[in-house]
């Protein structure tokens, strides 16, 4: 029984902080000597023991050890709400111009012939910005391999240096308008799903590097020019306009750290076939994306 009373109180002696200890044991901040009493503090998991052998009494306080390099949890499905991107479009133009005037798509107005410069674009100006509903990554492979799909709108914004006018009556077709314009652009929208391969090469940091590759397929959901100018003051023309109904495109992204990049290439033309214009967007820009 005065064993017992003598441990109880060597716990309580322990749990007070280790205030004292024996003058005649080494100096270890971790193990306390109390007479016959070894008080030894770990850091474990495992819950207080006693270890009683003939020489002495020794007590194993041990802590939960907690560190500071702590591993992100990864779920096998994550999903990414309310993605945003801001970029700049450009096109690769293709057009063979002398065929083109023969296919009806292009007009002459007052002895002024559509030309590759009638296309030129402002490419600070020609902007692409997507919203995304959400996008998820699906764990294929120790979470360093992922597929990543989602669904969103695409919109881009080809913005002319030159006077050319899109009109849709009384069937689509363009033209050199007779004045100039403080602004001219071309609206594409787009409802659009990407499919990627991710490769994320530290899954268990939030911000470590990655690369995702894959394809895209987008629906137009809207068309129109719209231009303002001295003269006629801001118009928009709707209708059909001569666009291709569905986009497909490479996609890429990028991601170090916080910053995040992305790209896409059309493989089909933004025009239709019947159009005679061969002109294949492009767009770049920064992505806002938790992961």
């Amino acid at each position: 029984m005065k064993r017992w009373t003598i441990l109880t109180a060597a716990l309580l002696f322990g749990s007070a902080g280790f205030a004292q200890s024996d003058s005649s044991s080494p100096a270890n901040p971790d193990t306390i000597k109390v007479g016959n009493f070894v008080i030894v503090k770990k850091k474990s998991t495992a819950s207080t023991t006693v270890d009683i052998n003939t020489d002495h009494t020794t007590i194993n306080i041990n802590t939960p050890f907690y560190s500071n390099h702590r591993k992100k949890r990864n779920n096998n499905i994550s999903t990414n709400w309310w993605i945003f991107d801001l970029g700049f479009t450009n096109v690769r133009d293709n057009t063979n111009y002398t065929a083109a005037q023969t296919m009806g798509y292009f007009k002459t107005v007052n002895g002024s012939p559509v030309t590759q410069s009638s296309f030129a674009l402002n490419s600070g100006k020609s902007s692409n910005v997507n919203i995304w509903l959400f996008m998820q990554k699906l764990n294929i492979s120790e979470h360093v391999l992922n597929l990543k799909y989602g669904f969103g709108m695409e919109m881009y914004n080809f913005r002319y240096d030159r006077n050319i006018s899109y009109r849709s009556d009384p069937i689509a077709h363009v033209f050199n308008d007779t004045i100039g314009f403080s602004k001219n652009k071309l609206y594409a929208g787009y409802l659009t799903i990407p499919v990627m391969l991710n490769f994320n090469a530290s899954p268990h940091r939030h911000n470590g590097f990655s690369i995702s590759a894959g394809v895209s397929a987008g629906y137009l959901i809207n068309d129109h020019g719209k231009q303002i100018s001295a003269e006629r003051g801001k118009q928009k023309y709707h209708g059909d306009l001569g666009l291709q109904p569905w986009r497909l495109a490479a996609i890429t992204e990028i991601g170090l750290g916080p910053i995040r990049l992305y790209g896409s290439y059309s493989f089909n033309a933004l025009h239709q076939e019947s159009t005679g214009v061969d002109q294949f967007p492009y767009a770049m820009g920064i992505r806002f994306s938790n992961w």
